[in-house]
């Protein structure tokens, strides 16, 4: 007789395949999967029964895709949030998530336990149990990845044993996770950061040598910061990142290949593939140019490279975060308007922006017959501006 209930956060890959007769084996625990719809690519059905079939009590699925895009990728837009300047933090955002459901399902089962598949030396065992405190602190979990420490090579062996299918091989090792926002890499040949990542890492992005010729231009819409329309069309959340996914990854955009800073403190070699989002932050940003007033502009920047931090660091249900998501969605009442995209050969990059929010004057900022601006003021105003340099110069006597 099983000595309590665990739900465990289960993908259908290696680790939480793996996980489900190490926790019936180490703790004679009665195991409930809950895979959780982030609009990742596979059946969710097949994977529901994979756990089944491997010896799970219960097997769940839920369908969480219009509340990851509404509640976690629209704020981290708004928020232009790139860890380190460069991954939107795909897997980051939905770690709570999908603590959130744990920890919801472990209530509604009456279950002692939920368990999760990182491991030791990654960031995501800190999300997802510092999401789970921070919602019921009274929950216990278990990590069995990091219990365990077996290799990669060691949990397929164990999987081979017990007779579970398992999606990686020696000869593919790769660790991948997706969802809408991205799509992640890493193990294998990843691992020299030397080494030029081979095109079978990649799933979502065509090479640019192989993407078109022809160059794509895609008008995005924007209202209150939230992208709502493509192309004059307008689009649920869901629907809009799933098609720029399509089209970006056709053209080759959104490849990220960096060395991050892990929060346990060990540098990573990441390879990411986030063409919605590489395109999404970039047209939100120049559309935050023309709208933003320039203090709010730059005040804003260094609290998007904290609230990077804090959703890396699993740290999304904190105070300051929640704080910070009232003052982003404060700045964005007036960005509102259209971008125009140019896609081509791996590249994305600006090339229109409009909005009748615009804080452009053309009439100032003409170099032609109909400028507006005082020239005659400007003296006067570096005078002034210069003022307390000048007196510092002089007291050193500089001159």
């Amino acid at each position: 007789m099983a000595k309590g209930k665990v739900i465990l956060a289960y993908s259908g890959g290696l680790d939480t395949s793996v996980a489900i007769k190490w926790l019936q084996e180490k703790y004679d625990l009665e195991v409930s999967a809950l895979a959780i719809d982030l609009g990742q690519p596979g059946d969710l059905d097949t994977i529901k029964q994979k756990a089944l079939d491997i010896g799970a009590k219960e097997s769940y699925v839920i369908d969480a895709k219009e509340e990851f895009a509404k509640d976690f990728i629209v704020p981290a837009l708004k928020a232009n949030a790139l860890y380190e300047g460069q991954y939107p933090l795909a897997t980051a955002l939905a770690r709570p998530l999908i603590a959130k459901h744990l920890v919801e399902v472990a209530k509604k089962s009456n279950a002692d336990f939920v368990a999760h598949g990182s491991t030791g030396k990654g960031n995501d065992q800190v999300r997802f149990e510092v999401s789970v405190a921070s919602l019921d602190p009274s929950i216990k979990i278990i990590a069995p990845i990091r219990e365990w420490s077996m290799t990669r090579d060691e949990a397929m062996q164990y999987a081979e044993k017990h007779g579970i299918p398992v999606p990686t091989t020696k000869k593919s090792p790769y660790s991948i996770d997706e969802n809408l926002w991205g799509r992640s890499c890493e193990c294998g040949v990843l691992e020299n950061p030397w080494e030029e990542p081979p095109e079978d890492v990649y799933d979502w992005t065509k090479s640019s040598l192989e993407a078109s010729d022809k160059p794509e231009y895609v008008e995005i819409s924007f209202v209150e910061g939230e992208a709502v329309g493509l192309n004059e069309k307008q689009m649920d959340r869901v629907s809009l990142i799933e098609t720029l996914n399509d089209i970006g990854g056709k053209h080759g955009v959104g490849r990220i290949d960096m060395v991050e800073n892990r929060l346990v403190g060990i540098k990573s070699r990441e390879i990411y593939e986030c063409p919605a989002a590489t395109i999404l932050i970039q047209a939100h940003k120049e559309l935050e140019a023309l709208t933003l007033e320039r203090d709010l502009s730059h005040f804003k920047i260094p609290l998007e490279l904290k609230y990077a931090e804090l959703v890396y660091y699993g740290q999304w249900f904190s105070p300051l975060r929640e704080a910070l998501d009232s003052f982003f969605e404060k700045t964005q009442k007036k960005v509102a308007g259209k971008v125009r995209m140019k896609l081509h050969k791996g590249s994305s990059c600006v090339v229109g922006r409009e909005s009748k929010e615009s804080l452009y004057d053309v009439s100032l900022a003409t170099y032609e017959t109909a400028d507006s601006f005082s020239h005659d003021s400007a003296k006067g105003f570096i005078e002034l501006f210069g003022l307390p340099l000048k007196v510092w110069a002089k007291r050193q006597k500089k001159w």
